[in-house]
């Protein structure tokens, strides 16, 4: 049969881009579509938006290539320290301390910045022969024709190919045209994202506070006096928050985030993410399968949702690549169905206990404070407890796909 890619993917955010070269070096030909202009996405000077990447996803942009050019722009995550926390008060008496020096793999995870990400992706597509990016436009159909996927464009063009992915997001329009449902709700939560430059430096240390409506996270950037901030608060006070002034902004951050870094500014734009737990009720339908969120969305809490995508990517991959040596039929139920059982388990696992956290930790409930504080203090106080929730975080456990050790498939 002809057909126009092997893989067509719907989404060039950052998991699209990551599955299109995992596929694409080891044989297949990939399109990706995305709806943005990929030129306007790759200029995009300092904003302060990054990611936590685990050490089993840095171990993938590794084996991928691009962590050579990459890895320098990145700040590596040396300690994480979480507690409980009020405005004004500080953090609690008991905390939990990760320190990567108690592990033998390295640093538990590197934060990296969307667009030093995003350009390494955009220029690892642009340079190898089997990808077709398409960007500054959308797919705005999918239909089973003759053993093969055929997608419409908005630009009037269609396309066809043994497989479609879907990574396109928590509103994924891939899912919803093939009848995939989703479960979920709304944590009524906001997270305000923006950067703060600080006088005293960070020390590579992340910082996880739990205060009574929502958590909030203060992220080593490169450079040593930049962090990233996702602070989460109730809907309707988080829009307040929002609508002020760059002045009262800080005024209402610093009493939360604290002096620890000495004197604080504001040092990028300011964005607004609604906090929503999102699970699709199937990832894989007759030559169609979803990755990321458009799989999976969870809640902030541990910086999850990217590595939880690359995961995916990682075990998809894998999947197809067999297939392929195999001489099986990519888009067949038999081959995605290996992919989704070795995925599903793993992220709904991951999404329920990010909620469950969320909730016993989003109130001020003095009992409930009173226990999670000895909670905390606890597994700090027991090393090898400790060490395996470290090896959680970095994303060292589990069945893990080849590319998430550092592996070529």
């Amino acid at each position: 049969m002809r057909y126009d890619s092997d893989i067509l993917i719907a989404g060039g955010g950052l998991n699209g881009p990551a599955l299109a070269l995992a596929l694409a070096q080891n044989g297949l030909s990939v399109t990706v579509i995305d709806a943005r202009e990929a030129p306007l996405r790759a200029d995009v000077g300092f904003d302060g938006r990054a990611y936590a990447l685990a050490l089993g996803s840095q171990r993938l942009l590794s084996a991928l290539g691009l962590w050579a050019d990459l890895g320098p722009k990145t700040q590596p995550i040396l300690q994480i320290k979480a507690s409980d926390g009020r405005p004004s008060q500080g953090a609690a008496g008991f905390f939990l301390n990760f320190d990567s020096a108690e592990i033998e793999d390295g640093p538990m995870g590197y934060m990296v910045e969307d667009r030093h990400l995003y350009t390494a992706f955009l220029q690892a597509m642009q340079a190898h022969p089997r990808i077709n990016l398409i960007s500054g436009t959308r797919v705005t159909g999918q239909s089973l024709r003759d053993g093969l996927v055929e997608i419409g464009l908005s630009s009037g063009k269609s396309l066809t190919g043994q497989l479609l992915i879907g990574s396109d997001g928590r509103d994924s329009q891939t899912a919803k045209r093939a009848n995939i449902t989703r479960q979920g709700w709304s944590y009524g939560q906001t997270a305000l994202v923006t950067s703060v430059h600080h006088s005293l430096p960070h020390k590579g240390i992340a910082h996880q506070y739990f205060m009574p409506t929502g958590p909030l996270a203060i992220l080593p950037l490169s450079g040593g006096h930049l962090s990233s901030i996702v602070w989460s608060e109730e809907n309707s006070l988080a829009a307040a928050v929002q609508a002020l002034s760059n002045d009262d902004y800080l005024a209402a951050l610093s009493p939360r985030f604290g002096d620890f870094l000495g004197k604080i500014s504001l040092a990028g734009p300011r964005f607004t993410y609604p906090l929503t737990l999102s699970l699709a009720d199937s990832y894989v339908a007759t030559r169609l399968a979803l990755v990321g969120d458009a799989a999976h969305g969870v809640h902030p809490i541990a910086g999850q949702g990217l590595n939880l995508g690359l995961r995916d990517v990682a075990a998809l991959a894998e999947v197809l690549i067999l297939a392929k040596r195999r001489g099986e039929d990519l888009g067949a139920l038999s081959v995605l169905a290996r992919y989704q059982n070795w995925r599903r388990f793993d992220t709904t696992a991951i999404a329920l206990g990010m909620d469950s956290v969320n909730m016993l930790f989003s109130n001020d409930s003095v009992i409930l404070r009173t226990a999670r504080n000895l909670g905390l203090g606890l597994i700090n106080a027991m090393p090898k407890l400790r060490q395996s929730f470290m090896r959680q975080a970095a994303g060292l456990t589990g069945d893990l796909p080849k590319l998430m050790t550092g592996q070529r498939l």
